[in-house]
């Protein structure tokens, strides 16, 4: 590693806070270097070609983070339902939370990406999600692995997703309007929404790969999205927006 990079390592860490003085990083040089070798490896994407690269810590940081998120649901909101926990989980632990945290934390200038990576503007969004579940997988094992590992990735997110869920709380459709569109569908004895979606593009990441549009019972609505998922439940939520069952807050 050159000392630059050490450098550029060292001063993401700090903003992270897990910088100087933390007691994160070992006191001896040879544990610390190969600590941020961790790190370095959670920072270059695939796409370089490299032989060390984000992949294994990615995986290892989709456990860690579902763990960790359900830790932090059972501490700070243990009165919630079992289905209302494991809603606010999968928003926690989602790639468009992943690659907002990526934004907030500003990863994107410690990232190694490939040439190809790099001018694909359309999946950076998957691009930063990817390396920010890898980072977590990193700082789990850089904080002792199962001897502490997940307590270290719960405090440094805890804030991050108290934000969040007072959002999510705020909101009473939870993100989740194809479920209410449904409900109101059915409730209504007008049988169950009919969406139709389009690829677009076969861009991998792009934000608008995917058009939707749904009819129920009069309403309509139409919406864009990554996956075909969020292309409907963007259609569903414009339906829902000529109804009073709007979102109290948008995210």
């Amino acid at each position: 590693m050159t000392p630059q990079r050490r450098r550029q390592l060292l001063a993401f860490l700090e903003r992270l806070g897990f910088g100087a003085g933390s007691g994160f990083l070992p006191d001896d040089p040879d544990s610390a270097s190969a600590a941020l070798e961790i790190l370095d490896e959670a920072l270059t994407h695939s796409s370089t070609g490299l032989p060390r690269h984000h992949d294994r810590l990615e995986f290892l940081g989709d456990a860690v983070l579902r763990l960790a998120a359900a830790e932090f649901l059972r501490r700070h909101h243990p009165t919630l339902s079992v289905g209302d926990t494991s809603s606010l989980r999968a928003q926690l632990v989602s790639d468009r939370w992943l690659s907002d945290l990526a934004t907030a934390i500003a990863l994107e200038p410690v990232l190694r990406l490939g040439p190809m990576a790099a001018g694909d503007r359309a999946g950076r969004s998957t691009v930063r999600a990817e390396c920010c579940e890898a980072l977590v997988g990193a700082l789990y094992t850089m904080a002792g692995g199962e001897q502490g590992g997940v307590a270290a990735v719960r405090n440094w997110l805890a804030p991050h997703w108290e934000r969040s869920v007072a959002e999510l709380l705020a909101d009473p459709l939870r993100h989740n309007w194809k479920s209410a569109l449904q409900e109101w569908s059915q409730g209504q004895g007008l049988g169950l929404p009919v969406y139709t979606c389009r690829e677009r593009s076969r861009a991998h990441g792009d934000p608008r790969r995917f058009a939707c549009r749904v009819e129920a019972a009069g309403l309509s609505g139409e919406g864009q999205g990554g996956s075909r998922r969020e292309a409907e439940q963007q259609a569903a939520r414009a339906a829902l927006a000529q109804l009073d069952l709007r979102p109290a807050r948008e995210c």
